[in-house]
């Protein structure tokens, strides 16, 4: 081996050494200095973080003002995953985000494509044993005029959203034009000395002018697409080596400079190299910064299709509100709206902020908010959300939630914070990626040095080209932009069709589920009782018996007598204003309608008044067994039928329950009620297994015990009763009607309320995690194959060199290609259930509620032992007899049972 050979070893061996220390070695912490009761500190952004890495106490708020100074898609965003934040960083401005680091650890934050990165170190000591001071200093960062947008950890804001989604977008439109602009003259410059190298080469110098093969003219050609157009990568590169980070830019930076600076100590200085290695470079620098702008190009406009759905969500807003002040209607800034303003809202307006309808009717399209598409009617007394549409009528309400307390500020708010966390799935690429562009670079110097020792002569000539495009062809952003993008696309996709996912973690764990469980009262039936069956023996009419029953209940406050005055009022009856109304303790009432008698209650009623009800028990019968609530009823000292009252069944429940099962998952019900009335509830709806009279609190040993045989668990409710249920399981989702806490606790808000919103998250979840294992395939296998080949792994073989012009169009296609198949999801859209389904036929298998405690044993059912109705453990009033609770629908019933329980623990009974 010469002496050149052994020094190009050595050489090549130290710098390998000193890059993987310039890249991995310890580097310095700045630490964040206490003022005004938050640890802050500023972070300048430009190519990268300075400082990166950064220490604060936990405990104790933290401030981190990014002033941004520079523009670009890169750095436009900064997420910090650990905390739920992702934050629109606009070019040359300051933006404050705050957070408040409760543990300690080392917490990553990144750049929204996830190429630049930064490290928070919270420190296990508060801040009280490191005292600092509480000054005006700055630890050198110089002061400036701020247009900060300060926000609590997670929060956006609403308008603060609209305002950076604004700027984003306005940068985003800057970057196209100028771009466009750099990948225009590079081609046009490029495209002759392109013409003039292939059309020599292929044949010969007579089909070219001679001005085009003149070096000096080819230089002159690409010096200013080196300088101009390809100004952002050969900046973006030195900067991030100015941060010890290296990223697409760098390799690209490197690549370039050295076939640019080779072939410009040939075009000056020709005699101070071999005559064999005197060839020049020029197109391939040329093309090579062409096409990856070219390809950042179309990058860029598809990446902007990635966040359309949150741009969507924004756009929703209405900017004014009519609203009325005095005596006077006035249009005002959505701003100026406060709680308590009365707006007036007419066909085909927007609705501006949420609130609650005063007075007019009207249908509203919520589909942007819920996905649901059949308008709704809404009357006085009903809610409305800001944003949605208003159809047909004119109303006015009152403006209840304002600004970012409004349902779409909090879609969006939970959006922004699942686009900014991580998925389980993204730790491999994201460890890959720490450790990749150095990788590259290394690879890059050691193919130079086995090409230059052991390839063809001539050996430099071979070993600069092998090298460059090992540094072209590899692309990080492939690896960094593979799950990011899908997660980006899929939460949005989620949002606009009525199915909030709180965090991408939630997002691939739901295509994981094998069980589900449902809850029944509010998840798969409406939670409140309703009429549902009307059961003549007599001369008497169907419609006029629920006419006189309605009209004499009119008086009961009893919820089974409000349930038959809704029902009737449905079918428009005319109800009349009952005399002589009588409650007969512990059996039902007595009225007289129109100049009839009515008598409505349970059986012992109408035995009391001497009136034979044999013919209603068969029916009676027939109704407690489908888990209803019967009560007979006589007109005129005549048994003239059975009414039924039961919690009904949501419209969408069986066709979404056999969605589910289609899916592969096993669906189980859990519910309080007891065991006759849970069966009913399953058989009608398909369901094949029940776990019944399950305590709340024990609802989450439920879930436990099911995980515990191996099972990843779905569960969905709509109750305080639930949240321990839902935090428990593998995948929480909570039903939007229901209760704030419940929402709190869950991974997923179906914003409807409906049960498809289910089938549709999981069928989302299933899409997208397809979607990332395609990107990372995709990324993985370029980097995998492309890499070796551009070192020349197959030239011993087959002969095959990879010019750095075909790298570089490779390269350019490759982040492409995942940012266009994220894309693709953005034509995922949720399949309708049919609209007319039949329940399978099943006999459930009932479990009762395995609950480890003594006291399960001891618990009563959840019948109401006064008026027979089927009561919500969680919702029930409790009165308890002999050392045994018993539950209540109503204070009525249940200061009716403690007048004289031994009258009704033998019986149940109505009153």
């Amino acid at each position: 081996m010469t002496i050149i050979n052994v020094a190009a070893v050595l050489v090549a061996a130290g710098l390998s050494a000193v890059l993987w220390r310039f890249f991995f070695g310890a580097k310095e912490s700045s630490r964040a200095e206490l003022r005004s009761g938050a640890q802050e500190i500023t972070v300048t952004v430009k190519g990268g973080y300075s400082p990166d890495r950064i220490e604060v106490h936990r405990g104790t708020p933290v401030r981190l003002t990014f002033d941004r100074q520079e523009s670009g898609d890169c750095t436009s965003r900064v997420v910090f995953s650990d905390f739920g934040i992702n934050r629109t960083l606009p070019a040359f401005t300051e933006t404050t985000v705050e957070l408040a680091p409760d543990h300690a650890g080392e917490f990553a934050f990144a750049c929204g494509m996830n190429m630049v990165h930064g490290t928070l170190v919270v420190l296990d000591e508060p801040l009280a044993d490191h005292p600092h001071v509480d000054g005006d200093t700055t630890s050198g960062q110089k002061p400036r005029t701020s247009d900060a947008q300060s926000v609590n950890p997670g929060d956006s804001g609403d308008h603060a959203a609209i305002g950076g989604e604004d700027a984003e977008a306005e940068a985003r439109r800057i970057e196209i034009a100028d771009l466009t602009r750099r990948v225009v003259i590079g081609a046009l410059l490029s495209i002759p000395v392109v013409f003039a190298v292939m059309a020599h080469e292929l044949f010969g110098a007579g089909w070219v002018p001679a001005v085009l093969l003149n070096r000096w003219v080819q230089l002159a050609l690409i010096a200013p697409v080196m300088a101009y157009s390809g100004w952002p990568i050969h900046r973006t590169g030195w900067l991030t080596l100015r941060h010890r980070t290296a990223e697409m830019n760098t390799l690209i930076m490197l690549g370039t400079t050295a076939a640019f600076g080779y072939s410009l100590v040939v075009t000056i200085a020709p005699s101070v190299l071999p005559a064999d290695v005197r060839e020049v470079y020029y197109e391939a620098v040329g093309v090579i910064i062409t096409l990856i702008l070219l390809g950042r190009l179309f990058e860029v406009r598809a990446k902007a299709g990635t966040g359309e759905a949150i741009r969507q969500l924004i756009g929703m807003q209405a900017r004014t509100a009519r609203v009325i002040r005095g005596d006077v209607e006035a249009d005002v800034p959505i701003e100026a709206v406060v709680p308590g303003d009365v707006i007036v809202v007419r066909p085909g307006e927007k609705i501006p902020v949420d609130g609650e309808v005063v007075d007019g009717t009207s249908a509203v399209d919520e589909s942007m908010v819920t996905g649901e598409p059949i308008p709704v009617t809404k009357t006085a007394g009903d809610t409305v959300i800001g944003a949605t549409i208003n159809q047909t009528g004119a109303f006015r309400y009152r403006a209840t939630k304002v600004g970012s307390d409004t349902v779409l500020a909090q879609i969006i708010k939970l959006v922004e914070q699942a686009q900014g966390s991580k998925a389980p799935i993204q730790r491999l690429a994201d460890q890959m990626s720490s450790y990749f562009v150095p990788a590259v670079i290394l690879t890059a110097i050691w193919t130079f040095v086995a090409w230059f020792l052991f390839g063809p002569a001539p050996t430099f000539t071979f070993a600069l080209v092998a090298a460059v495009a090992v540094l072209i062809i590899a692309c990080p952003c492939a690896l960094g932009l593979a799950t990011p993008l899908s997660i980006m696309v899929g939460t949005g996709k989620g949002a606009t069709n009525g199915v909030l996912i709180r965090s991408a973690e939630a997002l691939e764990t739901a295509h994981k589920l094998d069980t589900v469980i449902l809850d029944k009262t509010g998840t798969i039936t409406k939670g409140a009782p309703a009429l549902t069956d009307i059961v003549t023996v007599g001369e008497v009419a169907e419609d006029d018996l629920l006419r006189l029953v309605a009209s004499a209940e009119r008086s009961s406050e009893h919820p089974l007598g409000a349930a038959i005055v809704a029902g009737a009022k449905e079918r428009s009856l005319e109800l009349d204003e009952p005399s002589g109304f009588e409650s007969v303790t512990g059996q039902g009432l007595r009225a007289t309608v129109a100049g009839r008698e009515v008598l409505v209650g349970n059986r012992r009623l109408l035995d009391g008044a001497g009136i034979d009800p044999a013919g209603l028990d068969p029916h009676a019968d027939g109704l407690s067994a489908d888990g209803k609530t019967p009560m007979f009823a006589a007109i005129d000292g005549t048994a003239a039928g059975v009414i039924a009252v039961a919690d009904t069944l949501k419209g969408d429940s069986i066709a979404a329950v056999a969605a589910l099962q289609g899916l592969g998952l096993e669906v189980i019900m859990m519910t309080g009620d007891n065991r006759r009335t849970a069966a009913a509830i399953a058989r009608t709806v398909g369901i094949d297994r029940v776990l019944a009279e399950v305590l709340p609190e024990h609802k989450a040993n439920e879930v436990r015990r099911l995980q515990a045989e191996g099972r990843t668990v779905g569960m969905v409710g709509d109750g305080i009763n639930d949240a321990p249920a839902l935090a428990q399981a593998d995948v929480g989702s909570a039903i939007g009607t229901g209760t704030d806490v419940a929402i709190e606790s869950s991974d997923i808000t179906l914003v409807s309320g409906a049960l498809s919103g289910l089938v549709t998250a999981i069928r989302l979840s299933r899409a997208t995690m397809r979607n990332i294992r395609q990107n990372l395939f995709l990324a993985f296998v370029y980097n995998g194959v492309g890499i070796p080949i551009a070192a020349g792994i197959l030239y011993p073989f087959v002969g095959i060199r990879l010019s750095p012009m075909i790298a570089a169009a490779a390269m350019a296609l490759s982040s492409l290609s995942v940012v266009t198949n994220a894309n693709r999801l953005r034509r995922f859209h949720p399949e309708p259930l049919p609209a007319a389904v039949t329940a399978r036929a099943v006999e459930p298998t009932v479990e009762i509620g395995n609950d480890p405690e003594p006291e399960r044993a001891a618990a009563a059912d959840t019948v109401d032992l006064v008026c027979g109705m089927t009561v919500d453990p969680a919702t029930a009033l409790t009165a308890q007899h002999r050392g045994q609770d018993h539950r209540f629908c109503s204070p009525g019933c249940r200061d009716t049972f403690t007048a004289n329980p031994d009258h009704y623990v033998a019986e149940p009974s109505r009153s």
